[in-house]
């Protein structure tokens, strides 16, 4: 019997219960071992004296254990104390999509089939290890408060179908395929079905086939078609539609045969809502309506342990011979009116309304055709419209060893926006610009490479050990926060953003950062949120996917692909994938703004070559001629073209082949500081200090000539 406090595996703590199914209740826990919260789930009595459900229960489980994907409810333990069998899984915060359709009443066509990749992509995970779920259906399905969609009871569902199903398995009934619910073999594309009637309930919010009893849905999964789910929802595009067809056919060989074959259509249906892609298989007589046999009767009475099983199931079985002898009258009336009610006058007036509709479906394809070519003008041109503003570029200057002020003023005069964050370095005059670097993180700032306008250009500038800290305003007013900067002594540069998380007139974040110091003077700059905009919507990162992922990914935040063209990218794991998106990650745009992409061809082909001669550090004002100074080149992308020990300059080098653009010299030498006599004033007294050594170390940026 579990209770709120007791311990499990001497690591598992009951904290409350937070749900509870048809074999088995949920309980929070603390895992001590690991300091992590899990959800223990504990089958019920019933279902634990049954040693042989029990056995294969374990089996499942602690192949589930195995499983480890971001669809995926994780299994971390499995194991029985006292009694008491449990597995320990992931506690994800959220609610079934079972509550989750009966709260919305039914869900977007986009929503259903996002939720549905996911899903799918979960299964195929399993698949690939392996392993059957045999119990898809929404009640398995949690979205977590972030969006996520994970699927959970792998472990129970095998042990359960393979055992005795008994009333409370077959309230999954709704959701079982044909041949589970004959009992016969299950396999992946039993997973396919169960997945297309959960696909059914998210786009019309009810399940296709419904009765008194488990035995009576049973029957109309073997026997009667499919309904379409347009016929509920009939704004449901005609690729969605094809889709849950497919995925619920009562012939196993007609449906999907992997899940990679299914998220390949819900990815297009995505994209191509509208277009006929779906390859659907006409079903013939094994998949048509048919007549229930008594073996399938037998069977499914045999896997019911309700009383009123057999006689449901003859009702049913009556009731389905008179529809059929019901459908064969109603053939014989429709031959007996085509034969006695044929009416001319009627057909002429169907022959003249067809020959009107042809017209006009002729006009509107003329006008449309005529339209698109630029014959009819109306109202303001489709073709503006059409055109993407093609998103201009400025090639990068250097900045890295520049006075901070030259340098904003040079990124400022190419379009360019500066932000600026100190750090204590000695080695170099106050000011001078350390490094430099995108906000995003993804464009490459190297002096010559082509950069979008507006780029923010986020700059390391040394700063001296007596600078100003810098205080925090951030979620503070733009009032207030100008008023503590200037207080400090700051200039306050202000720029504008949406945040639906921030209040409007509020501060999001400020360059440099609280607690770091910046000299007196120097400018501070806030990003003041605007509040939320609804038409505005983030930019997702699709940066390493593939061009049909990244389409999927940008369609679904409500945006739309722009150009796709093709470059070559010296990272070779971006190859075929996308390498560049128009607009920077996490920045916001219009609904249906159009982000242009690139997809990499690979590395290219270019080369260059060194042949200069390397100049000493004079960069640092202690260097003297003679010192011993070690001196590295080392390519953008890694690669070390030399490394010596010299005191004598310029040292030739000459090397061809690179792969890369630019590098970097790195020269490291010693400065040793003469011993030195200071005299104290007060006391007379003469102090002498120790010789000492400093290491110091000079970067050098260098760009290459191409062959």
């Amino acid at each position: 019997m579990i209770k709120i406090g007791m311990m499990i595996g001497d690591r598992y703590e009951i904290l409350e219960k937070i749900g509870t199914g048809g074999m088995s209740d949920v309980y929070k826990a603390k895992d001590h071992k690991l300091n992590r919260f899990v959800a223990v789930k504990v089958l019920k009595q019933e279902f634990g004296e049954n040693a042989n459900f029990v056995s294969k229960f374990r089996i499942e489980a602690q192949a589930a254990a195995g499983l480890m994907h971001p669809n995926i409810v994780n299994v971390y333990d499995v194991g029985e104390e006292g009694g008491i069998h449990y597995i320990v899984m992931e506690l994800v915060d959220g609610i079934t999509l079972k509550k989750y359709i009966e709260k919305k009443a039914r869900l977007s066509v986009k929503e259903a089939i996002s939720i549905a990749i996911q899903v799918s992509m979960g299964i195929e995970a399993a698949h690939n290890n392996h392993i059957i779920h045999r119990d898809i259906k929404p009640q398995n399905i949690i979205i977590s408060k972030e969006g996520k969609v994970k699927v959970t009871d792998f472990g129970i569902a095998k042990a359960a179908t393979s055992n005795t199903i008994t009333s409370n398995v077959m309230g999954s009934v709704h959701y079982t395929s044909p041949e589970q619910a004959r009992g016969g073999y299950s396999d992946e594309k039993s997973d396919i079905y169960s997945l297309g009637i959960t696909m059914f309930e998210m786009l019309t919010g009810r399940v296709p086939f419904n009765g008194e009893t488990t035995v009576a849905i049973a029957i109309k999964h073997i026997q009667e078609e499919m309904p379409s789910p347009r016929e509920y929802v009939p704004e449901i595009p005609i690729s969605v539609e094809q889709i849950v067809c497919k995925c619920c056919q009562k012939s196993p060989d007609r449906r999907y045969q992997s899940m990679a074959e299914l998220i390949t259509d819900l990815k297009q249906s995505l994209i191509n809502p509208d277009e006929d892609f779906v390859k659907v298989i006409d079903p013939d007589e094994e998949a048509s309506t048919r007549m229930i046999t008594d073996r399938d009767m037998a069977q499914i009475k045999r896997q019911s342990d309700r009383r009123d099983s057999m006689d449901e199931a003859m009702r049913l079985k009556k009731d389905s011979e008179r529809f059929y002898e019901e459908d064969e009258e109603e053939e014989d009336d429709d031959e007996d009116w085509d034969d006695e009610d044929y009416d001319p006058k009627m057909e002429k007036i169907t022959t003249i309304l067809a020959v009107v509709a042809a017209i006009l479906i002729g006009c509107i394809a003329i006008f449309l055709v005529g339209k698109s070519v630029g014959v009819f003008h109306i109202g303001t041109s489709g073709d503006d419209k059409e055109v993407q503003e093609e998103i201009e570029q400025v090639e990068m200057i250097k900045v890295v060893g520049m006075n901070v002020e030259d340098a904003k003023r040079g990124l400022l005069e190419l379009g360019l926006t500066p932000e600026i964050k100190y750090e204590e370095n000695n080695a170099y005059d106050v000011g001078t610009v350390l490094r430099a670097a995108s906000q995003d993180g993804l464009t490459s700032v190297a002096p010559g490479n082509m950069v979008n306008k507006n780029t923010v250009i986020v700059m390391t500038v040394a700063q001296g050990s007596d600078g100003v800290e810098v205080p925090s305003v951030t979620g503070k007013s733009k009032a207030e926060a100008t008023s503590v900067l200037e207080k400090e002594g700051f200039v306050v540069n202000v720029t504008e953003s949406y945040d639906a998380a921030v209040e409007s007139g509020y501060v999001i974040s400020q360059s440099p950062e609280a607690d770091t110091k910046a000299p007196e003077g120097s400018s501070i700059t806030i990003r003041v949120s605007q509040g939320a905009e609804e038409n505005k919507v983030r930019v997702p990162d699709v940066i390493g996917l593939t061009e049909m992922d990244a389409t999927v990914s940008l369609k679904e935040s409500g945006l739309e692909v722009g150009t796709v063209t093709q470059t070559s990218n010296e990272d070779v794991s971006l190859t075929d994938k996308v390498c560049y998106q128009s607009y920077s990650v996490g920045s916001y745009v219009d609904q249906g703004t159009a982000i242009d992409i690139k997809i990499s061809t690979g590395p290219s082909d270019v080369t260059y070559r060194y042949s200069e001669g390397i100049t000493a550090p004079t960069e640092d004002p202690d260097y003297r001629s003679g010192m011993s100074v070690t001196v590295t080149v080392t390519t953008a992308d890694g690669v070390q073209l030399l490394s010596t020990q010299t005191s004598s300059f310029p040292v030739a080098v000459n090397y061809t082949g690179i792969k890369s653009p630019g590098g970097v010299i790195t020269f490291h030498f010693v400065v040793e500081k003469e011993a030195t006599t200071t005299t104290d004033p007060e006391t007379g007294e003469t102090v002498t200090a120790d010789p000492v050594s400093e290491e110091r170390t000079v970067k050098r940026e260098i760009q290459f000539t191409e062959e």
